[in-house]
């Protein structure tokens, strides 16, 4: 039986060929594919400026700056995510404010937002989980209300829509991933959509070093950069990428559709929001039912496991690590955050699956949990 991963990119021929010619081009870092993708995924975004960096780490981290967020300053955002979220609030010298998640979306909870906010307060970094968007008309309208900069987490929900329009197409600025996990990847890298010419380049200058190039050859460096440019290598397996990504995302929503249709509901989980309008479904992600369980999820994921089955853990609630702890932060203080995080699991959802895949997934959690359930 073939061992079936939670995730895995597809990669077609005619990118792998794409690949090899940049290779022989002698032109391997930045250049003119990367010039070629960010001109694509400006179209993608109603033509807002768009540019490309190593990893969405980078981007959010550099939206921050672009923002003028730092030493001092608060950023609102939600424990339940990826801890890179909250890291980069702490690398530029903000203080991440965390607020519980909403226990129907499992987003950033707007109804808990306004009471955290303060004089400090610069910016919300809103997540959208699994790819299912934060619901932007409420959080823009809290964001005005308080005049806050929004640097959106969308990390997972590239291809994904609000109320018709792509997330990227309007906003403030907006941060994609594309790891190998994501719906469409360029191997590692990511992006940041911005709002005009002058953060677009004060955002290119923060990716190589603060520089500027000028006419006569020379250059000067005016901020304080980094090193978190994308290879031509890497805009290549992208443009590939987002040439499929609708196809790609069409095939998410019916393995998804799938799930609802074949998952055992006796068995207590609680499933995802099912939302089949506005999400990308990057991935597929039950609650496990643990106070009706004889075993805990380390050895549910283990029993997947024995049966040829991938299950990820995507996320536990941030504030509970060690980092955060050492901040103050403690268990009990983010309930709705805690539960999901604990009871969490990704089962395989991407875009190579076959039908039979997620039976065979459903059957499997099945005669796992049914034995060990009270």
């Amino acid at each position: 039986m073939d061992f079936l991963p939670f995730t895995r990119p597809h990669i077609d021929e005619d990118t792998i060929a794409a690949v090899g010619d940049v290779l022989r081009s002698g032109w391997i870092t930045t250049g003119p594919r990367c010039q070629q993708l960010e001109a694509e995924l400006s179209a993608f975004c109603g033509g807002r400026p768009v540019r490309l960096v190593s990893s969405a780490t980078a981007a959010l981290e550099m939206a921050l700056l672009v923002a003028g967020v730092g030493p001092g300053d608060e950023v609102i955002t939600c424990p339940l995510s990826w801890v890179a979220t909250a890291n980069v609030i702490l690398k530029v010298g903000a203080t991440p404010v965390f607020v519980d998640a909403d226990p129907a979306t499992r987003n950033l909870d707007l109804d808990k937002v306004e009471a955290a906010i303060t004089p400090r307060t610069r910016a919300l970094i809103p997540v959208d989980l699994a790819g299912l968007p934060v619901d932007r008309e409420r959080l823009y309208a809290i964001a005005g209300k308080h005049g806050l900069r929004v640097v959106e987490d969308a990390a997972q929900s590239m291809g994904a829509s609000w109320k018709g329009k792509n997330i990227g197409n309007g906003g403030d600025l907006v941060s994609f991933s594309f790891h190998a996990n994501k719906n469409m990847t360029s191997g590692e890298g990511g992006c940041l959509v911005l709002n005009n010419a002058d953060e677009a380049r004060l955002f290119e200058k923060l990716r190589l070093q603060g520089v500027t190039r000028l006419p006569d050859g020379t250059m000067d460096v005016d901020v304080l950069g980094g090193k978190a440019n994308m290879t031509d290598i890497a805009a290549t397996i992208g443009l590939g990428q987002l040439k499929q990504l609708a196809g790609f995302n069409a095939r998410r929503r019916q393995l998804a559709q799938l799930y609802f249709q074949h998952f055992d509901r006796e068995l207590g989980c609680d499933l995802p929001p099912a939302d089949f309008e506005q999400s990308n479904w990057h991935m597929f992600q039950p609650l496990l039912p643990l106070e009706r369980m004889s075993v805990d999820r380390g050895e549910f994921i283990a029993r997947m496991k024995a049966q040829g089955i991938s299950v990820g853990v995507h996320y536990p609630a941030m504030h509970l690590f060690t980092l955060f702890r050492q901040r103050g932060h403690r268990e009990g203080e983010f309930p709705v955050a805690e539960d999901i995080g604990q009871r969490t699991v990704t089962l395989p959802l991407f875009p190579a699956m076959r039908d039979e895949d997620v039976l065979r997934v459903c059957k499997t959690v099945s005669a796992v949990l049914r034995p060990v359930l009270s």
